[in-house]
């Protein structure tokens, strides 16, 4: 034992050295005033500490073991495949603007203080009490551990949370992101997809979120991106109370995120206009006070004195010796410094607000951030009974689902707040489905705060507050018309009065239109008592357009003198429309005709029956009047035997009736429909549907009607046969192939297109002069053999002769 003695007292000895040494250490940093930088993992909002004791040390380093220890015993858990194909994505994305995943994370922040704050309105005891029941945004950096932390006291998550909202998105957001992301390359428009959390890859390599739930305890979600992720319960992090702290650990090549600057910088540019305080906690020098040092003193004064002045300061110096002498040093302190002090904007007055605070207000709103500004704006107070502040956008581009679940659809572009408190961005009862592409606020100081969506709909201020947000929005999409100076009127280029923003104007409407016209459209069919406001917002190409759009007040200024009606025709395409026959006369006697191509349209003509007094024809169907013709009796009487037999001849096709056109100019006939039934096109779009009743096709097909035209060859010749032997079954079979061809012509699917080859193929062998009965030479048969198996030398030469064929073509 006393051999051991002497060893155990030598470094009992060293041990107490350095413990000396380490509390000196601590002295000489306690009389200089150093103070170390606040750490995350402090309390955020304490004040920061000066001194770190050794027990200080001691317990985060103990936490640290304790956390490596409960993380490797952690719940593991695999990341959804659509998750993990986005991850990829993100990882491997060489996209430049990493700065989004600050603007996701601000706004994920807002969207959980919003869930608290109306959970709120009908149970204040959620928000529980001191720092907890502040809703604000808190955001710290601790440049030793690289790690950039946010922090929200908001609704917070539950372990369910945890897993469904950061281990699983639903499919179709995941796809729709890829697929613009494969179109554009741009991750910008993360947010708009639901997936803007997983933007924090793109600068991050290992991130924890650590949440806390009324409903639940504490826990933390973390993952380095490698397909999976892990959640604990947190039993070493300082309780949250409420709300969700995430802890990004940068990548090397992300350390700018550090610096206080670049952070203050990107929350000015992406989130200056979120509806709760944004602070970081910041670092800023002050002067301090503290005691001279006496050497330093006692040389300052030395210099250049008299004996006189000694002699005089001695006589002083009982009176100053009881003062201390004290200096001004820099000293660093942190505190929370607020970056977005911005008034709500609709709560300001239009006039103080600059286009370029709307710009911004639509990007952090919409979370669009590209480089596009929002086509324009409307930003209102409405006052009396039920008073409310509104700002409407409309968007550059319309999202990518606007029509393919249009009747499905229940989501709604405008956020609901009831004063200044948002309540929901899910209620669809504001803005009618046609309206639905706007975005924007309302903030009503009418409905009541503790609101559902059944006391919502039932509210009598609603219908008020959807008639207003109507009118103002089609009042504002008849401006951006208006100030369009690239419609067509009419009027020569050179008339035209140009204005000085006609650049940034050129062409806005047009946009709009490409992009939204069909919900114009929807809305005509939809919206009985807007019907004709509507109509005014319409725009179409024409016969004198001249590949412009024009509006129906343009062509009704076109108008031929004693013109009646309003033409169009439907069809697939204006190229195809402009060589149809159904135009020959009207064109040649200069009368104006619509082009309808989208498929819409047919609808959009059963309910859109007149306009400013003006009824509307569709020249593809019977009743067209242009004119009168001075022979128009006369041609009926000469060719009432022609038409007596054609309709006999085609009794079997349903045809209603056969007589002479006032439409045709150089086509020998066409096929049109009855007035009120399916045009041809119609019938088109009908048969396309996958579920339609056959019956019900059957019963709407419009009767059909041959039209001849008396001046053409053809027809003179067919009435001369016919009156010289109505028996003929040449002419018979001559006539059934006019008919056909008129049907194909006139845009209608032939029922039987075997009969209608056959019967061109007779004509042919008959233009030919080959014999009716001429037969097809038989093929000879020749009996199959077995062949031997291709040796190797032919088979090369096969691929050689194959190959080479290749490169010929």
């Amino acid at each position: 034992m006393g051999k051991w003695t002497i060893p155990s007292a030598l470094i009992l000895l060293c041990l107490l050295s350095l413990l000396s040494d380490q509390g000196r250490k601590l002295q000489a940093n306690a009389k200089e005033g150093a103070v170390d930088p606040p750490k995350v993992e402090d309390n955020i909002g304490a004040v920061p500490h000066g001194l770190q004791t050794d027990s200080d040390v001691v317990k985060r380093e103990s936490d640290s073991i304790s956390s490596r220890s409960l993380r490797n015993n952690a719940e593991k858990f695999e990341f959804q495949a659509e998750v993990s194909r986005l991850m990829d994505i993100i990882i491997n994305s060489l996209y430049s603007n990493k700065d989004i995943f600050l603007r996701e994370l601000i706004s994920n922040a807002s969207d959980a203080l919003d869930k608290i704050r109306f959970l709120s309105l009908t149970d204040k005891e959620v928000l529980g009490e001191g720092d907890t029941s502040k809703l604000e945004i808190q955001i710290k950096l601790d440049k030793e551990k690289k790690m950039l932390s946010l922090r929200d006291r908001g609704i917070g998550m539950t372990k369910e949370d945890l897993i469904k909202n950061l281990g699983t998105i639903a499919k179709s957001g995941t796809s729709a992101f890829v697929e613009k992301m494969q179109s554009t390359g741009d991750l910008n428009l993360i947010g708009q997809f639901g997936v803007g959390f997983y933007s924090v890859y793109l600068v991050a390599d290992y991130v924890e979120v650590i949440s806390k739930h009324n409903d639940d305890k504490q826990y933390v979600w973390e993952s380095k991106a490698d397909g999976a992720f892990a959640i604990s319960e947190d039993t070493w992090n300082e309780p949250l109370g409420r709300g969700t702290e995430i802890r990004l650990h940068l990548r090397d090549e992300a350390q700018e995120y550090l610096e206080e600057s670049k952070l203050k910088e990107l929350v000015k540019k992406y989130s200056e206009f979120i509806n709760f305080p944004i602070y970081i906690w910041a670092s800023k020098e002050v002067d301090v006070e503290v005691p001279a040092d006496e050497d330093e003193s006692s040389d300052e004064e030395s210099s250049d004195r008299t004996s006189s002045e000694e002699g005089e300061d001695e006589a002083d110096k009982s009176e100053d010796e009881d003062t201390e002498k004290k200096k001004t040093v820099k000293e660093t302190t942190y505190e929370w410094e607020r970056l977005n002090d911005v008034k709500a904007i609709w709560l300001r007055s239009p006039k103080d607000v600059t286009n370029e605070e709307y710009v911004k207000f639509y990007h952090s709103l919409t979370k669009d951030f590209s480089d596009e500004k929002p086509m324009a704006w409307s930003h209102f107070t409405a006052e009396g009974d039920v008073e409310f502040k509104a700002v409407l956008f409309v968007p550059p581009k319309a999202p990518h689902n606007l029509y393919q679940s249009y009747y499905n659809s229940n989501k709604s572009n405008l956020k609901l707040y009831v004063r200044r408190v948002f309540i929901s961005d899910e209620f669809d009862e504001l803005l009618p489905k046609f309206l639905s592409f706007l975005m924007g606020l309302v903030d009503s100081d009418t409905l009541p705060l503790n609101v559902s969506r059944e006391m919502l709909q039932a509210h009598s201020s609603l219908k008020t507050i959807k008639k207003k947000l109507v009118r103002k929005a089609l009042d504002m999409i008849r401006r951006i018309a208006d100030e369009d100076p690239d419609e067509f009127s009419g009027k020569d280029e050179k008339d035209v009065e140009k204005s000085g923003d006609e650049d940034e104007k050129k062409g806005q409407y047009t946009k709009f239109w490409n992009e939204y016209g069909k919900s114009i459209k929807l809305g005509i069919i939809e919206d009985a008592t807007n019907r004709n406001r509507l109509a005014k917002l319409l725009r179409f190409e024409s016969t004198k357009s001249d590949g412009k759009l024009t509006s129906l007040d343009q062509y009704i200024s076109r108008m031929k003198s004693g013109q009646k009606d309003i033409f169009y025709i439907t069809g697939i395409s204006k190229e195809q429309l402009e060589k149809s026959p159904f135009l020959e006369r009207l064109k040649k006697k200069n009368y104006e005709v619509i082009f309808f191509t989208d498929p819409v349209d047919e609808y959009l003509m059963q309910y859109l029956m007149d306009y400013e007094g003006k009824q509307f024809q569709n020249v593809s169907k019977d009743g067209l009047k242009i004119g009168k013709d001075s022979k128009s009796r006369e041609l009926k009487d000469s060719f009432k035997e022609l038409t007596k037999w054609w309709k006999g001849t085609l009794k079997t096709e349903d045809v209603d009736e056969v007589k002479i056109s006032n439409r045709l100019d150089n086509t020998p006939c066409v096929v049109v429909t009855s007035k009120f039934g399916w045009s041809a096109n119609m019938e088109r779009l009908m048969q396309a549907q996958t579920l339609t009743d056959a019956s019900k096709q059957a019963y709407m097909r419009g009767k059909r009607i041959l039209e001849i035209n008396p001046r053409h060859p053809i027809i003179k010749e067919l009435r001369e046969r016919v009156v010289k032997d109505p028996e003929d079954e040449g002419v018979k079979q001559t006539a059934q192939l006019i008919y056909q061809t008129a049907l194909m012509e006139s845009g209608f699917i032939l029922s039987d297109p075997k009969d209608f080859a056959s019967r061109i193929y007779s004509s042919v062998k008959s233009s030919l002069n080959i014999s009716p009965d001429a037969t097809i030479e038989e093929e000879d048969d020749v009996e199959e053999t077995e062949t031997e198996p291709e040796t190797k030398a032919g088979k090369d030469g096969a691929d050689a002769e194959s190959s080479g064929l290749k490169d010929e073509l």
